[in-house]
């Protein structure tokens, strides 16, 4: 099997390192055929704070990867967050220059670069420019203005930037472990592949990807990425408070959160019990999962409040015919759908892969939307001109083999 032949997704998030490895088929579909986890140690709101023990990381998922797909891979696509991340969107227009005015690939290349023509700060770097929409002449909305007529060219575009110094640092880690690295993808544009369809994205949704130290934000309407955002605030935020709150240690916090967590206490049995074990080995003693609950429904309802803020601001608000999706480890936590509902005003749904056929519970899992959807971006790409980011008929298929003791040792 040549390297051409399959597609690397990683996910280098806060919590947890995923990879995903698929086989691209002859009908240019990826059939999944080995994954990879690891326990994140080394990045702090989705940046890099430890490089060797990012290193060390991401290497054992991907040698997990490849043990159960049977290839060795050279190179990756990789995610990147982090409160660093900002968006514009700006407009370039250039004149049509092809015989009978006629658009071709290089007036659209034009008129994109004619758009991010903007005034962009030295320590920070373009990641992606995502065209909204075209205008030929004066007829607007246009999606793919190949082959129209036309004197003047327009498009409207959303530029996605990032601080310099987190990517080169991505980009230093994977290449520690002897990789190369395909392209830096967005984390929410990413998932959007993953869970999202076509008509959401044209009715207008907010994918929300809760991770362990950031929560990012996509705003979707009229088929194209309008907004994007990353809170640093996410899980970790919720398992600190538990450790604070019941003197246990974060280790503790962690599994009663994953195992007992609500984020609306009036959804819990007050006469349910949990056992908490104490800090310094004193004896282990009972509480409520109320007051579990009662902890983890202030920080759920800040982080959705900051969310809501964050909407509010761009004025899609009204337009968000479809809701909101949830993604990411966070998205697990009980009740987390109806305190966003609540906060949000909005309706709210679960997002996970499940357009793709065959794919087993483990990969269906939110944890793995980013992983699957950097597959999806990759291929997305092979099979346009660079330009193109909304085809999501992209399906996978049944890997050969499951883990699922080894998945519930970290979720």
């Amino acid at each position: 099997m040549k390297n051409q032949d399959w597609l690397v997704g990683l996910d280098i998030g806060s919590s947890k390192i995923g990879v995903v490895i698929a086989e691209i088929q002859d009908n240019l579909e990826p059939k999944i055929i080995g994954i990879g986890l690891a326990p994140s140690l080394g990045l702090k709101r989705g940046v890099v704070v430890d490089l060797e023990k990012t290193v060390s990381a991401i290497s054992k998922a991907i040698e997990d990867a490849e043990m159960m797909a049977g290839v060795k891979i050279t190179s990756v696509l990789a995610g990147i967050a982090g409160d660093h991340i900002k968006s514009i969107n700006s407009r370039g227009v250039v004149a049509v220059s092809g015989s009978h005015n006629e658009i071709k690939v290089k007036d659209v290349n034009r008129v994109i670069e004619a758009a991010k023509n903007v005034a962009i700060p030295q320590e920070r770097e373009i990641i992606h420019i995502l065209p909204l929409d075209f205008t030929v002449d004066e007829q607007d909305g246009i999606q793919n203005p190949l082959g129209m007529s036309g004197m003047r060219l327009e498009a409207s575009v959303h530029i996605v930037t990032g601080a310099s110094t987190p990517a080169q640092n991505i980009y230093k880690c994977i290449q520690k472990v002897g990789l190369k690295v395909d392209e830096i993808v967005l984390e929410p544009l990413a998932s959007s592949y993953a869970v999202l369809s076509p008509e959401e994205q044209n009715l207008g949704v907010i994918l929300i990807d809760l991770g362990g130290g950031t929560t990012d934000i996509a705003i979707f309407y009229e088929g194209g990425l309008r907004y994007t955002s990353v809170l640093g605030i996410g899980g970790q935020n919720v398992t600190n408070d538990i450790a604070i709150g019941l003197r246990t240690p974060v280790s503790q916090a962690e599994m009663l959160k994953k195992g007992y967590g609500c984020a609306l206490a009036s959804l819990v049995d007050a006469d349910e019990l949990v056992t908490v074990q104490n800090v310094g080995g004193a004896e282990n003693r009972e509480i409520s999962r109320q007051v579990l609950a009662n902890i983890i429904e202030p920080r759920m309802e800040e982080l959705f409040s900051l969310v809501n803020r964050e909407v509010k601001k761009t004025g899609l608000a009204p337009f968000m015919a479809a809701g909101v999706v949830l993604t990411g480890g966070g998205s697990l936590l009980e009740g987390v759908v109806q305190m966003a509902e609540q906060v949000l005003d909005l309706p709210v749904k679960l997002g996970r892969p499940q357009r793709f056929i065959d794919l087993h519970d483990l990969a269906q899992s939110p944890i793995f939307a980013t992983s699957l959807g950097l597959v999806l971006y990759g291929l997305d790409q092979k099979n346009n001109f660079g330009y193109n980011h909304k085809n999501n008929k992209k399906r996978f298929y049944r890997f050969k083999e499951t883990m699922k003791d080894w998945f519930n040792e970290y979720f």
